[in-house]
C-alpha cells in the first residue's frame, strides 16, 4: 500500500519532531500534524511554527479541554479509576480522545495513515493503536520509533539537531514529559533508577512538601451526581474547576506520585507523577460515596468496577462494550452520590475533615451512642445468631467427627 498522506499525532517533544521529519524522508509522504489541547497551557505556542518549519503539508491545533474533562475524565473519576491504587490515568485518558479526533481528522484529509511518536515499549503505542483500530480498521498505522534505526533519545537529539529541528530537550536535562488538565508525566533520565528519590526539578504542578505553607488550606468541594460543580460554595465550569483545583493542591505540595508500574507489555516501569487535582477529587469523592452509598453498593463498585475500569483505561480499551457497560452502571450508583465535602490540604497531605449531604445513609439517632439511642439492642442476639449459624454448625460437625 502507497502510503500518501499522513496524519501525525504532534506534540513538539523530540519523538514527534523528528518523527515528522523522518516520515517525509522515508514515506515520500505529505504529513499533516494533529495537536490535542488538553490542558498544556505553553507548550503549545511554538507547536504551529515548529510543524511548519519542519514542513508539515497543514496544522491542526485544536481545543478539546472540555470534552477531555466532560467525556473522559469525569467518567474515570466516578468510576474510581486509579491503576494499581497509585497512577490516575491522566495521560492513558487522553490518548482514546486524540486518537479519536486523530482518526476523524484523517478520514476528513482523505489521509493513507495515521502516526504516533510511542516507543516499541510503552503504553501509549497500544492506546493510540487500538483506537485506530477499533474507529477506523482501514487505515495504516505508523510508529517511526518502532521502525527507525536510532536506540536512544541521544541519537534522536543528534537527528534534530542534523536536520535543524528544534526540541525542548537537552542532553543535560532527558525527561519524557506529558501535561493535560488531569496530570503530569515525568520519564527518564535519573527518574529510570527507582533507589534515587526524584529531584525537585522535575516537579512543576507541585511544590515541594517541606516548603509548603506552615498553615493549612481548607477547601469545599460539591458534587452533584459523582460530579464536582462547586468549590467553595462557587459553581465552575469543568475545566475552571480543575485547574483551580491543581493551583490551590499543587501549593500545597499534594498531588506527587512515584512508584514503579507494571506496563501492559510486561515491563517494570518507574514513574513519577503530578496529579493535584485528581488526589483531592478522587479522596473527596470516596468520601461522599462513604455517606451516601449502601455498604454492599460500595463494596461491588470497589472490587468489580473501580479495578476493572483502571485495567481498561491504561490497557487502550477505551472504545469497548464493556466500558460503556460499566459508565452505565456507575451513572447509576452515583445519582445519589451529592453533597459536599471539606478537605484539609497540608504539606503534602490531603485530609477530608467533613462530609455532609441532603441524600446521606447516616442517621445520627441509629448511630449514637448518647441519649437518643434508637437503635433496638435486643435485635443484636438473634442477628448474630443467624449470621455465625454456619460456623457454629461447622464447629458442631467437626467435634463429632473428633469423637468418633
Amino acid at each position: 500500500m502507497q502510503i500518501k498522506k499522513v496524519v501525525l499525532a504532534y506534540s513538539g517533544g523530540l519523538d514527534t519532531s523528528v518523527a515528522l521529519k523522518w516520515i517525509q524522508e522515508e514515506y515520500k509522504a505529505d504529513v499533516i500534524t494533529f495537536t490535542a489541547d488538553l490542558g498544556q497551557g505553553k507548550e503549545l505556542e511554538p507547536i504551529e511554527q515548529r510543524a511548519k518549519k519542519t514542513g508539515a503539508l497543514k496544522v491542526y491545533i485544536e481545543d478539546l479541554r472540555e470534552e477531555f474533562v466532560k467525556n473522559y475524565v469525569f467518567p474515570a473519576l466516578k468510576a474510581g479509576a486509579i491503576y494499581e491504587s497509585k497512577y490516575m490515568l491522566a495521560t492513558a485518558l487522553g490518548r482514546p480522545l486524540i486518537g479519536k479526533r486523530m482518526v476523524e481528522i484523517a478520514q476528513k484529509e482523505g489521509a493513507d495513515a495515521v502516526a504516533h511518536g510511542c516507543t516499541g515499549k510503552g503504553n501509549d503505542q497500544v492506546r493510540l493503536d487500538v483506537t485506530t483500530m477499533a474507529l477506523d480498521p482501514k487505515l495504516k498505522i505508523i510508529a517511526p520509533v518502532r521502525e527507525w534505526s536510532m536506540k536512544s533519545r541521544e541519537e534522536e537529539i543528534e537527528y534534530a539537531l542534523k536536520h535543524d529541528i528544534a526540541v525542548p530537550v537537552t542532553k543535560k536535562s532527558p525527561y519524557s514529559i506529558d501535561l493535560n488538565l488531569w496530570g503530569r508525566s515525568i520519564e527518564c533520565g535519573i527518574l529510570e533508577n527507582p533507589w534515587i528519590e526524584p529531584p525537585e526539578d522535575v516537579f512543576e504542578l507541585t511544590v515541594s512538601p517541606q516548603k509548603a505553607p506552615d498553615e493549612p488550606t481548607y477547601i469545599e468541594i460539591e458534587f452533584d451526581a459523582g460530579i464536582p460543580v462547586k468549590i467553595d460554595g462557587k459553581e465552575l465550569p469543568p475545566v475552571d474547576l480543575i485547574e483551580t483545583l491543581t493551583k490551590i493542591a499543587g501549593a500545597n505540595g499534594v498531588g506527587r506520585v512515584s512508584y514503579v508500574e507494571d506496563r501492559l507489555v510486561g515491563i517494570k516501569s518507574r514513574e513519577t507523577y503530578e496529579c493535584p487535582a485528581a488526589t483531592v477529587l478522587f479522596t473527596a469523592l470516596k468520601a461522599l460515596e462513604e455517606l451516601t452509598l449502601d455498604r454492599e453498593t460500595i463494596r461491588f463498585k470497589e472490587e468489580k468496577i473501580s479495578c476493572e475500569y483502571s485495567r481498561l483505561v491504561y490497557f487502550g480499551l477505551w472504545f469497548s462494550t464493556l466500558r460503556e457497560a460499566m459508565d452505565a452502571c456507575v451513572n447509576v450508583i452515583e445519582k445519589n452520590v451529592t453533597g459536599t465535602v471539606r478537605v484539609k490540604l497540608y504539606k503534602g497531605n490531603c485530609t477530608v475533615v467533613g462530609v455532609k449531604s441532603p441524600l446521606s445513609l447516616y442517621d445520627q439517632a441509629m448511630a449514637t451512642y448518647d441519649v437518643g439511642d434508637m437503635f433496638d439492642h435486643s435485635s443484636a442476639k438473634g442477628f448474630i445468631e443467624l449470621w455465625g449459624l454456619p460456623l457454629k454448625i461447622k464447629a458442631m460437625r467437626d467435634k463429632k467427627k473428633e469423637q468418633n
